[in-house]
C-alpha cells in the first residue's frame, strides 16, 4: 500500500496532468497563424528534442535501447507512433476549426471505447454495468448524429485513435518515458520533412511571424511531455479507480471551454447527447470503483 504522502503527492500529480491536458484549447490557438499542420509537425520535433535532454539529463536511456531490441515492439511502437500522431492532428484541427465540443466528445468516450477494445484483443468479459455503460453510450452518439446531421467524426476518431494506442502500448509494455521519446523519434523525420516543405513554399509561420510566436512553438514540446511525465508518476502512486476518475478532468474542462469561451453550438437535442453520455460514465465509474474494491 502506498504511503499516505505518496498517494497525496500520486493525486496532485494526476490532476496536473490532466488539468494541462484539459487546457489544450486554450493553448494552440496562440500558435496562430500555424497552420494545423505546421503546429502538428513541431510537437512531434520539440516533444522528441526535449526527451532527448531528459533522458541524457536523468541517464534514461537504458530502457529506449532495451525496448528498441526487440522486433516485435518496434513493430508495436511504429503503429503507436502513426495512431498518436493522428490523434494528435486530429485534436488541434479541431481546435483552429472551432470543434472544442466535439473534440471532448472523443475523450469522453475513449473510456467506454476501451473496454469495446479489451474484448476484441484480450478476450476480456463485460460486466452486466459495463454493458448498460456502452448501450447508453452507442444511444448518445446516435443522438449526437442525428443533431449533427452526420457522423460526429472527431469524436469518433479521436477516440478510435487514442483508445487503439493505448490498447497498442499494453501490447508493448514500454516505459512511458522510453516509448514516447520512441514514438516522436518515428515520427520527426516526417515532421522535419514537412516543415522544409513549408519552409520552401513560403507557407512556414515558425521563424516567420515573431519572436513571441517562435518562443511559443518551442514551447510544443515541454507543453506535450510535461503532463504525460505527471501522468506517470501519478499511475504508480493512486489507485487505478482514482486515475479512472481522474482522466475525466481533461474532457470536462474542454468542453466548458468550447461553451463559455468559444461559444460553440448547443442545442437542445446535442444537450440531451452529452446528458446521456456522461450518464454512461457515470455507470462505468461506478462499476469500476466497485470492482476494484472488490479486487
Amino acid at each position: 500500500m502506498q504511503p499516505r504522502s505518496s498517494e497525496a503527492n500520486g493525486l496532485l500529480l494526476g490532476l496536473g496532468a490532466y488539468g494541462v491536458w484539459g487546457f489544450f484549447p486554450l493553448y494552440f490557438p496562440l500558435l496562430d497563424p500555424a497552420s494545423a499542420y505546421e503546429v502538428l509537425a513541431h510537437r512531434i520535433v520539440w516533444s522528441f528534442v526535449f526527451m532527448i535532454a531528459v533522458n541524457s539529463a536523468f541517464h534514461l536511456w537504458p530502457p529506449v535501447r532495451v525496448a528498441l531490441a526487440s522486433a516485435r515492439v518496434r513493430r508495436l511502437l511504429v503503429l503507436a507512433s502513426a495512431l498518436i500522431t493522428i490523434n494528435w492532428g486530429v485534436y488541434i484541427w479541431a481546435v483552429g476549426h472551432d470543434h472544442v465540443v466535439e473534440a471532448a466528445l472523443g475523450y469522453f468516450v475513449t473510456p467506454l471505447l476501451s473496454v469495446g477494445l479489451g474484448i476484441a484483443a484480450f478476450g476480456e468479459r463485460l460486466r452486466r454495468l459495463q454493458w448498460v455503460a456502452i448501450g447508453i453510450g452507442g444511444a448518445s452518439l446516435v443522438i449526437l448524429a442525428i443533431d449533427a446531421g452526420s457522423v460526429p467524426w472527431i469524436g469518433l476518431v479521436l477516440a478510435l485513435s487514442f483508445g487503439t494506442y493505448g490498447m497498442v502500448k499494453k501490447l508493448a509494455n514500454v516505459e512511458a518515458m522510453a516509448s514516447l521519446t520512441i514514438e516522436t523519434a518515428i515520427a520527426t523525420p516526417f515532421a522535419v520533412v514537412w516543415l522544409v516543405h513549408l519552409q520552401l513554399t513560403g507557407s512556414l509561420a515558425f521563424l516567420h511571424t515573431s519572436v513571441g510566436h517562435t518562443l511559443t512553438v518551442l514551447t510544443a514540446g515541454v507543453v506535450t511531455a510535461i503532463p504525460l511525465l505527471g501522468f506517470g508518476a501519478a499511475a504508480v502512486r493512486i489507485p487505478l479507480s482514482t486515475l479512472g476518475l481522474l482522466q475525466y478532468i481533461t474532457p470536462v474542462l474542454q468542453f466548458i471551454i468550447g461553451v463559455a469561451v468559444f461559444h460553440e453550438r448547443m442545442s437542445t437535442l446535442r444537450w440531451l447527447g452529452f446528458a446521456a453520455l456522461w450518464v454512461a460514465l457515470a455507470v462505468y465509474s461506478t462499476d469500476m470503483v466497485r470492482h476494484t474494491r472488490r479486487r
